[in-house]
């Protein structure tokens, strides 16, 4: 069954990089059915404007009213981000299943990888995610594994 999936990740450090595991799936035509990721993206990525706190938040709780997985994008800074960390605390509140895939080792638009980060569910609080890594897991093929696998408290 498709999980819906939220994807959280920096926005200003990791858009390139995001759109890469986000779109993995539908560009790569080569990977075999069973492997494609059977979630429908409910990510806030594609909204540009922001009118205050408020706002924010009832987007982002928006967009998890329907979603099963919250999928963190983990890139150098993104532990340190107050709206990923909200994510997270909302999507774990919601028993929702969590995941994190590192993406540092991914190019962003100039051509350059950036350094690993810290685990943002232990920065958060949470223990026992789990979390992959994009390049040396095969992203490509495991993405949708790893979201059918992501542990939640809904059934």
């Amino acid at each position: 069954m498709a999980r819906r999936t939220f994807f959280s990740f920096h926005y200003a450090n990791d858009i390139w990089r995001a759109s890469q595991v986000r779109n993995s799936n539908i560009v790569k035509t080569e990977v075999p059915a069973e492997s494609r990721a059977g979630f429908v993206d409910a990510s806030l990525w594609e909204e540009t404007k922001k009118e205050g706190e408020t706002a924010i938040r009832r987007m982002i709780d928006d967009a998890l009213k329907n979603t099963s997985v919250t999928c963190v994008l983990i890139g150098q800074s993104t532990s340190t981000r107050p709206w990923v960390r909200y994510e997270i605390k909302q999507s774990f509140d919601r028993g929702s299943g969590l995941l994190g895939v590192y993406v540092h080792k991914l190019k962003d638009q100039s051509g350059s990888s950036s350094s690993k980060g810290v685990d943002p569910f232990v920065a958060a609080g949470i223990s026992n995610v789990p979390t992959y890594d994009w390049v040396d897991g095969n992203g490509y093929l495991n993405l949708a594994k790893w979201v059918g696998a992501a542990p939640s408290k809904k059934s």
